[in-house]
């Protein structure tokens, strides 16, 4: 299968979704990774733009992630792009890497960057176009989930699980190689906070560690 997580920056993609990439690529499956934006000056400096992207390509590539695609939208200003443009290259995207499944960030994440990537990515999930993706799923993202004004649109309500108690460590291993975004606890992007969240979800459903998403769309045969 082809699998397809979009990411508005990088290490959004080890954050949400570190240890079920590593679960699929075991499985035998091709993982894609899309870095939605990219730090422009004022800003972000050429050397800490660089730097990230160089984590970003290590990590995914520590991962098994086949193929790491910039998209090179600009960071915290994606809201000045025009829409068209953006719906354009991600219905490109899609059709381009023809899914099986498909993993975006939860819409109701405090950083703007995040809720654009998700309109826009669902006008390329339309069901319309040559390849329709069967299986679409909402990860969350330690230091954006949860941090928005409290209401029933922006919580995240987790409607599925993956288990990851054997992926755990390539999904810790593989967020140390930020080194220009790791931080110390308590801080969410900690790998105590990490850690955490993995044994909380898994509580939730009776697994020692776990993954979760929101279902958007499940097409079975």
């Amino acid at each position: 299968m082809n699998i397809l997580i979009i990411a508005p920056h990088p290490d959004d993609e080890v954050l949400g979704c570190g240890g079920t990439i590593a679960k699929h690529v075991q499985e035998g499956d091709d993982v894609y990774v899309a870095i939605v934006t990219k730090g422009r000056a004022p800003l972000f400096s050429d050397e800490s733009v660089e730097q990230v992207r160089n984590e970003c390509r290590k990590a995914d590539e520590y991962l098994g992630v086949k193929k790491t695609i910039f998209m090179d939208f600009p960071a915290s200003m994606l809201e000045e792009v025009p829409r068209y443009e953006l719906n354009e290259a991600f219905i490109n995207l899609v059709q381009e890497i023809r899914p099986d499944i498909l993993y975006l960030p939860h819409r109701g994440d405090m950083q703007l960057d995040h809720k654009i990537t998700v309109d826009a990515t669902m006008v390329a999930l339309r069901p319309k176009y040559n390849h329709v993706v069967k299986r679409v799923y909402a990860y969350e993202t330690l230091s954006e989930t949860g941090w928005d004004i409290p209401n029933v649109e922006n919580e995240f309500i987790p409607t599925s699980y993956n288990e990851i108690e054997d992926f755990i460590g390539k999904k810790i291993e593989a967020m140390q190689m930020f080194k220009s975004q790791i931080a110390e606890y308590p801080n969410p992007r900690s790998i105590e906070s990490i850690q955490a969240l993995a044994v909380y979800r898994g509580t939730m459903v009776g697994v020692r560690m776990a993954e979760a998403f929101i279902v958007i769309r499940e097409i079975r045969n």
